[in-house]
């Protein structure tokens, strides 16, 4: 896929955290402009399934997503629920 300039391909949709009438967030695995993938996080709009649309979102390299996942399980440990 593209979008302006930036080329895309989701290589692997790993979780779709939230669906309100095809507002998504979605965790894929996304290599952007042929690069090696990384994990994304971001909004898409795929209420037109043959032109989603990419909102703002936070890639994150193999070792970014390790520290991410420990900071957070660090976090939930510490939370009284």
């Amino acid at each position: 896929m593209t979008k302006q300039g930036l080329t895309y391909e989701i290589k692997d949709t790993i979780a779709v955290l939230n669906d309100n009438g095809g507002i998504t967030i979605e965790c894929n695995l996304i290599s952007f402009n042929d690069a090696p993938a990384k994990i994304d996080i971001r909004k898409w709009d795929r209420r037109d399934p043959d032109n989603p649309k990419m909102w703002k979102g936070v890639s994150l390299s193999k070792e970014e997503t390790e520290l991410l996942i420990g900071a957070l399980q660090d976090w939930l440990i510490d939370q009284t629920i």
